[in-house]
């Protein structure tokens, strides 16, 4: 059996957010992390009890060839793109929280829009090099179908990099 790789806490953290608990939709969960033995391959192992329902819940990530060097935060992985959330669902991350940017608070308003510049930044590691857009592949999620289908045109390489680079300019203007 082979598992979805987590390139950093990071990246686990937020698939554990997109990921509700199955019985009441809450995603109040402490997570307990270790590694664990499953079929003879070491995995990541996110362990916890749902604070709403006490429902058990439990995640298995695969390793990471590499382990990913922090860069601050957010870091949700290295060169490579992620295998937990296709470019719609990075899309939609980004969209939310560069739509939740607080206006009174300064380091929450630099924190919301790194991770939106750096779930942009995740997009685009979907294209190959010499392509303009996320190819079909990129795309396997239900939300990440929709957010396509929605407007195709937002996973174009040189409007991701425009977005990007907005929100990049907004994180330094916040510093």
């Amino acid at each position: 059996m082979t598992f979805a790789v987590a390139r950093t806490r990071d990246e686990a953290h937020l698939y554990l957010d997109l990921h509700p608990c199955k019985q009441c939709g809450s995603v109040e969960t402490t997570w307990d992390r270790g590694l664990a033995s499953m079929d003879g391959a070491l995995v990541d192992r996110y362990a916890g009890t749902c604070e709403d329902c006490g429902a058990e819940r439990e995640f298995l990530f695969g390793l990471p060839e590499r382990p990913v060097a922090s860069a601050g935060y957010p870091t949700f992985g290295g060169s490579e793109p992620s295998q937990l959330l296709d470019a719609g669902e990075w899309m939609w991350v980004a969209d939310l929280t560069a739509g939740n940017v607080p206006v009174d608070d300064p380091a929450e308003a630099r924190r919301a829009l790194s991770v939106a510049a750096a779930a942009v930044e995740e997009i685009v590691k979907f294209i190959p090099p010499g392509e303009e857009e996320v190819p079909d592949d990129g795309f396997w999620s239900e939300r990440g179908r929709q957010m396509r289908a929605a407007e195709p045109g937002r996973f174009q390489l040189d409007r991701l990099l425009i977005v990007r680079d907005t929100y990049r300019d907004l994180v330094a203007r916040h510093g």
